[in-house]
């Protein structure tokens, strides 16, 4: 019998650059905002699936109710481009009366190009989770659509084929350690999965596992924007992801395979015996369970120092910005349609997500999601979305290269804390 199991209300989350929910149109254009009251420009970077392109559906019929003269114009960007595509076209005053923005650095990097809805969408504050990702200053500039986490996920065959008890996986660094040397010695599999052709994996590895690495308040302080990146623990971090490449828990070739979505496939095919994927959008706990079923398993952050508390990293995810002042009306109701309850609750289980609205049920048998979402009431917001742009972008650049061999964990700290001032 499948459980019905409400997502909690109480949900600590704050910032987050998802990096990509879906697939970009084929036939995406890059066009500029209307000059017209009836009709309103939107930009987003595609549909990834047939369950994406029912929910744009959904929520177009739901702005049709309140405008239904208003013609709804989408462009579909594609990722990899979109926010240089988005920011020149801002730049040269051709960008559109609305736009789809990752939750957390992306959109408050952006913010001086965002009208604040903060009163606007007050009526909906107490409904909806993930908030923080799309809020700065004081002022709030979307609505979070869904909720976005990085879980850690592994192969139950796997860990039995290395002798390995897969109802009880690692809840220590060293157990970790310990679970990827049997996997690799026992199996033909990689201990973890890892894409890293753009950079993005020392975000999951520090989101993902930061809540076994820092001191509650050291997390909170993170968060917050006083964070030090030459100090003890965050060193630490840096350590442990060159760590791990050095001593063989990823896939050959990790900084020359690209994330979304090979080295997902990696995981999905049986390759990689774990992988830190994502919660919602892609790399999920749906898409997972149909190559894997059974043996999907779900596991939660591992200790490395004491005095920490584990938590699940979520937030909220995407969510639309308004960018055109005198489209501010419509731009807020196409904001309100987009967490259009029918609309989210048919997209939940269709397409894998787990919302931002606390009150829709999520109706599905598949165990791990279950389980994320009874460890969602705790969860701690993403530590990697509190960065500036720029930091990120370095984090990136530093990350392949710590991969590689190629810089010392002492100058990659050091450069990160000068990008900080």
């Amino acid at each position: 019998m499948k459980r019905r199991i409400a997502i909690p209300a109480a949900i600590g989350v704050a910032a987050l650059a998802l990096t990509g929910c879906g697939g970009a149109s084929p036939n995406g254009s890059t066009g500029g905002g209307s000059g017209t009251s009836d009709k309103l420009v939107v930009w987003n970077w595609g549909d990834a699936d047939e369950a994406a392109a029912a929910y744009t559906e959904d929520v177009k019929a739901a702005f049709a109710e309140k405008h239904p003269d208003v013609e709804v114009e989408i462009v579909n960007q594609p990722f990899d481009q979109y926010y240089t595509l988005l920011g020149s076209a801002i730049e040269a005053g051709t960008g559109p009366d609305v736009a789809l923005f990752n939750g957390g650095t992306q959109l408050k990097s952006r913010a001086d190009s965002l009208i604040p809805v903060t009163d606007e969408l007050a009526d909906l504050e107490d409904t909806l989770a993930g908030w923080p990702a799309f809020q700065a200053d004081g002022e709030t500039y979307s609505a979070p659509m869904f909720l976005q986490g990085f879980p850690i996920y592994y192969n139950k065959a796997l860990f039995t084929g290395a002798g390995l008890d897969a109802d009880n996986p690692p809840q220590t660094w060293d157990e970790l350690a310990a679970a990827c040397t049997s996997i690799t010695e026992k199996t033909d599999a990689s201990c973890f999965a890892l894409g890293n052709k753009e950079g993005l994996g020392i975000e999951f590895f520090l989101s993902g596992f930061g809540s076994g690495v820092f001191t509650p308040e050291e997390y909170d302080a993170w968060i917050d924007g006083d964070r030090d990146w030459t100090s003890e623990h965050a060193v630490q971090v840096l350590q442990m992801w060159a760590d791990t490449a050095a001593d063989g828990w990823y896939n050959e070739g990790a900084n020359s395979t690209a994330m979304f979505n090979d080295s997902f496939d990696l995981f999905s095919g049986g390759k990689s015996a774990m992988v830190i994927g994502l919660m919602s959008g892609t790399a999920h706990w749906k898409q997972f369970d149909e190559f894997l079923g059974e043996d999907l398993g779900f596991m939660m952050p591992v200790t490395v120092n004491d005095g920490t508390t584990l938590a699940l990293p979520a937030e909220g995810g995407i969510g639309y910005g308004v960018l055109n002042e005198d489209k501010k009306e419509l731009g807020v109701d196409w904001i309100k349609a987009t967490v259009d309850h029918d609309a989210l609750a048919a997209y939940s289980l269709a397409g894998g997500q787990i919302t931002s609205d606390t009150t829709i049920e999520l109706d599905t048998d598949i165990v791990s999601a279950n389980d994320i979402v009874a460890e969602s009431a705790g969860s701690k917001p993403l530590l990697h979305t509190a960065l500036e742009a720029e930091t990120l972008d370095l984090l990136h650049r530093l990350g392949q290269q710590l991969l590689g061999g190629e810089v010392t964990v002492q100058d990659a700290a050091a450069q990160l804390a000068a990008s900080e001032g």
